[in-house]
Order: C-alpha cells, then structure tokens, then sequence
C-alpha cells in the first residue's frame, strides 16, 4: 500500500497550490479518501473529505470557499485544489485513505505560504 503526496512548496500569500496523492495497491475506489494537516506545535487536522465515488465531501471551516477536494478513480488519485492561501495554511499535508477498518497515511508535503 502506498499514498504518494506532491505538489507542496513555497507560495506566497493570496497564491494557489494544487496537492496530488497517487494511491496504489488497494482498490481507492472503495476507499474515502481525506487531507489532514499539521503544523508546527499543532495537532494533526481535518482538511477536506471526500467519499468513495465523490458523492459527500466536507471541510474545515478555516478552509471553506478556499480549498477543492476532488478525486479520479480512473487515476486512483485525489487532489486538493489551495487557492487564497494564507500563511496560516502552512503545514505538512497528508493524505489519508479509510475503509472499513483499513487506515493508511502518505508520507506527507509541505507546505509553505510566506512572502
């Protein structure tokens, strides 16, 4: 089983940044799939969801209007689309995959809004 992140890096305030997890050996259409984050002397936190065929998708409310969730079945990958950033978005974002009692982690991706 592997979640692969990318796509983090250094952004400054206002800009965009889009997060990719390509998934591999489980069946990822089973699977909810979310992004967490965490921040330095933080907790680890709820992003945005998304259910297995797509059909339910939530998020933080620190991120509302912000950040898009969105996943390909086809490509076994989920993206989360970061627009307006703010420098309190800085965190290492990982990916998350749920079923059943199956519960896997990305190595995670950075991410840094600062000018």
């Amino acid at each position: 089983v592997q979640l692969v992140e990318s796509g983090g890096g250094l952004v400054q305030p206002g800009g965009s940044l889009r997060l990719s997890c390509a998934a591999s050996g489980f069946t990822f259409s089973r699977y909810g799939m979310s992004w967490y984050r965490q921040a330095p002397g933080k907790e680890r936190e709820l992003v945005a969801s998304i259910t297995s065929a797509g059909g339910s998708i939530n998020y933080a409310d620190s991120v509302k209007g912000r950040f898009t969730i969105s996943r390909d079945n086809a490509k076994n990958t989920v993206y989360l689309q970061m627009n307006s950033l703010k420098p309190e978005d800085t965190a290492v974002y990982y990916c998350n995959a749920r079923y059943s009692w199956n519960d896997y982690w990305g190595q995670g991706t950075q991410v840094t809004v600062s000018s």
